[in-house]
């Protein structure tokens, strides 16, 4: 890694800590920059706003969201685990949703719109290999696997992204995923625990 990139990471890392222990509003350019010990002008030479350290940071947060997801699915356990574990693996920690109640203002839509669709395409390649796995198995019978995991990732966010969803809503997207996947009633029922 270049200086300039591991300088640029170091300031990632820092916005992540004070995001965390501070909240993202109450931490200013001006608290990065002194916990640096850099230059006003070093920071804006990395980052043109707060908002675009923000992006920075939960680029960071997802991809190691998504190097736990990568151990799961190399884990020797059952299908129905890997599933649950990967979507537990993308789920940000209690301490990070300081930073994940930021997006959910209404003047954060757009970032949050991104951050939705960067979960999506990073989620659908490793859920989709487990679905295969499944369909070898013979836990699923489904095919074109990547779409049918995007259209239940968006259904997923659409449904329960901001906490506002029903007992009935819940039975219903298990309804549609193990019909969707092929699966037999009953098989997916331990998504009603993730979710709730």
């Amino acid at each position: 890694m270049r200086k300039g990139e591991r300088r640029k990471q170091e300031l990632i890392q820092i916005a992540y800590r004070l995001f965390i222990s501070r909240g993202y509003d109450n931490t200013s350019v001006d608290d990065i920059i002194e916990e640096a010990g850099i230059a006003k002008g070093t920071y804006y030479y990395y980052f043109e706003s707060k908002e675009k350290t923000l992006e920075e940071v939960i680029d960071m947060m997802m991809e190691q969201e998504a190097e736990a997801a990568g151990s799961v699915l190399n884990a020797d356990i059952p299908v129905e685990q890997k599933i649950a574990g990967i979507i537990t693996s993308f789920q940000p920690t209690q301490k990070e949703e300081t930073i994940e109640g930021v997006l959910m203002r209404p003047e954060n839509t757009v970032m949050h719109a991104k951050v939705k669709q960067k979960l999506i395409e990073t989620a659908v390649p490793l859920l989709s290999e487990v679905i295969e796995e499944g369909v070898k198995e013979g836990v699923f019978s489904c095919d074109d696997i990547p779409q049918r995991v995007r259209m239940l990732l968006v259904i997923s966010n659409d449904t329960f992204d901001e906490g506002r969803f029903s007992e009935r809503d819940i039975a219903v997207f298990i309804d549609v995923t193990e019909k969707l996947l092929g699966a037999k009633p009953g098989t997916m029922n331990f998504l009603r625990e993730l979710i709730g």
